[in-house]
């Protein structure tokens, strides 16, 4: 897989050698990124852009040199060829340079090596380009040494994009390792108050009912005196 120029570049094809590429591999001086201590996210991984690069560019540079384009078939291809030569040698000699030294010296951020990677990918077409025109028009120990420079060249950038994709992956996981501590920290200092159990509802006291008060009987008339009717 490539790096993009958004995060992860596209994916492009190279010459593939197994021995071609371990060689590019072997010549690479090998680092061990620091290991992170005991609750603390891990570190990015090195990316030590011209230890990776470097063998492979001086191999191009060499091959590109000696070319000899006077024993070259005659055309449009040898004059495209001659300018594509001319692009190699100013990217090899001026360009790259600088960002390889920008890239050594913040090897743990991946922004600083996304331009190297960019200028390698397109270092590699053009070089490409001159590979196809010598299958045309160079001699056969020209194209030999051309396809051994663009296949180192290939290997090369594939390690550095693996390397990239390991330093993005551990960005990623630093990113995500950093927030959980951020949480728990800010729990630990501001813990969340206890919750507060629902308290019943109490029953308001019925008022008791007053009865009625009963009316009094009215008194009654004392009763009259009986009557009697005198006999004649």
């Amino acid at each position: 897989m490539r790096i993009s120029d958004g995060f992860l570049t596209a994916a492009i094809f190279f010459l593939s050698s197994v021995a071609g590429a371990g060689q590019a591999a072997v010549n690479t001086p090998t680092q061990t990124a620091p290991k992170a201590s005991a609750g603390q996210p891990g570190p990015i991984p090195p990316i030590a852009a011209s230890g990776l690069l470097q063998p492979a560019l001086t191999t191009v540079q060499q091959t590109v040199t000696t070319l000899r384009l006077d024993k070259w078939k005659r055309g449009t291809v040898r004059d495209e060829t001659g300018e594509n030569i001319n692009a190699i040698l100013r990217d090899v000699q001026v360009t790259l340079p600088p960002l390889l030294g920008a890239a050594d010296a913040a090897q743990g951020t991946v922004s600083s090596v996304l331009p190297v990677s960019r200028n390698i990918n397109s270092l590699y077409d053009v070089l490409l380009r001159v590979v196809e025109a010598a299958r045309v028009s160079a001699p056969a120990d020209e194209i030999v040494q051309l396809q051994q420079a663009l296949i180192n060249l290939g290997g090369a950038r594939r390690i550095l994009d693996d390397r990239l994709q390991e330093a993005v992956a551990a960005q990623e996981k630093q990113i995500v390792e950093l927030r959980g501590t951020v949480k728990v920290q800010a729990a630990i200092k501001c813990p969340a108050p206890p919750a507060t159990p629902a308290c019943a509802t109490p029953t308001p006291p019925r008022k008791a009912r007053k009865k009625p008060a009963t009316p009094a009987k009215p008194a009654q008339a004392p009763a009259a005196p009986a009557t009697t009717t005198p006999k004649n």
